[in-house]
């Protein structure tokens, strides 16, 4: 299955609505009670009918679980007909661990919408690869206020339930504003965690990112480490054919050194020859808004501005 597929192939799972069933799941690193009954109260709020999986509090060091049982929390979120959407409890560290034993072909007879961000990047990726499943990257069900607030939470429910196109705007107060080469691109917008991107090299994941919009962002990545990994995508090749870049939230990204992450992401995306967009409020800042992935994307950076058809149908 290729990834330079035509506009129309990618599956856009239906959209939730008041009364539907999501299922909270954990299949990274664990997460606290207290922050999931936040979320719990949120998505309540919008109608929806939270249910936690069997295993979403599991702990083994910085895993949720065993991989056993982080895979078999998926594997019966997809499979449960009353369930219509999978939302992951936080990120972490883990999903790369578990995605080859998802069952694709239960994703495939029953589309569902899928959110989280951060390491749930690699889930993601799998589920594209596996089953051209759209996802929705935005924040967890470990609901923080003082990180996520209304216009947060605004954003997290209309990308779920609303087939509008999302646009999201650079801010100026956003450390990679000036991360910006002039231009407009059209593409289908896939990444989202540049560690998981660059993680999936080498993997059956890692997409064709030819003619796409490619989305970056990060949290606790020195400049040095963000640089390594741009340069690995770029000598892997992965970054040659795309059509524009959309760059996020590169949060707590800085040393002791004088080279800042901002120079880092000029220098490293800046020669592409492509339209590159810094200052989206995308990652693991605060304010962060959610973003389709896998859909077709208009990235102008001349108005500063990414469009991306909605995940959902």
């Amino acid at each position: 299955m290729s990834d330079r597929s035509t506009p129309d192939d990618v599956v856009r799972p239906p959209a939730l609505r008041p009364g539907d069933t999501v299922m909270l799941v954990s299949p990274s690193g664990p997460t606290r009670p207290e922050r999931v009954a936040r979320g719990v109260e949120l998505l309540t709020g919008w109608g929806l009918r939270p249910v936690l999986a069997p295993n979403a509090y599991a702990r083994q060091g910085y895993l949720a679980g065993a991989d056993a049982l982080r895979a078999a929390d998926l594997n019966t979120a997809f499979a449960d007909p009353q369930v219509r959407g999978v939302i992951c409890t936080r990120g972490g560290y883990g999903a790369q661990r578990v995605v080859d034993a998802i069952d694709m072909a239960a994703v495939r007879r029953d589309p569902k919408v899928v959110a989280g961000f951060s390491d749930i990047t690699a889930l993601q990726l799998a589920l594209w690869r596996g089953a051209r499943l759209a996802g929705v990257h935005g924040p967890g069900a470990a609901w923080r206020d003082e990180r996520t607030p209304l216009s947060s939470a605004e954003s997290l429910h209309a990308a779920m339930t609303s087939t509008e196109p999302v646009t999201v705007r650079a801010v100026e107060g956003e450390e990679t504003f000036g991360v910006r080469v002039a231009g407009r691109a059209t593409g289908r917008l896939l990444g989202g965690n540049l560690c998981l991107v660059a993680a999936s090299l080498g993997t059956p994941d890692m997409p064709d990112l030819t003619d796409a919009v490619l989305l970056l962002e990060d949290v606790q990545e020195p400049p040095y480490k963000v640089d390594r990994m741009l340069t690995q995508l770029r000598r892997a090749g992965a970054l040659d054919g795309l059509a524009g870049v959309a760059v996020g939230q590169f949060t707590d990204c800085a040393d002791g050194w004088d080279t800042t992450v901002v120079d880092v992401l000029v220098e490293r995306l800046g020669d592409l020859g492509v339209p590159v967009l810094g200052g989206l409020p995308i990652g693991h800042g605060p304010g962060q808004l959610t973003v389709p992935v896998g859909t077709r994307a208009t990235l102008d950076a001349d108005a500063g501005t990414l469009s991306v058809v909605a995940a959902v149908r």
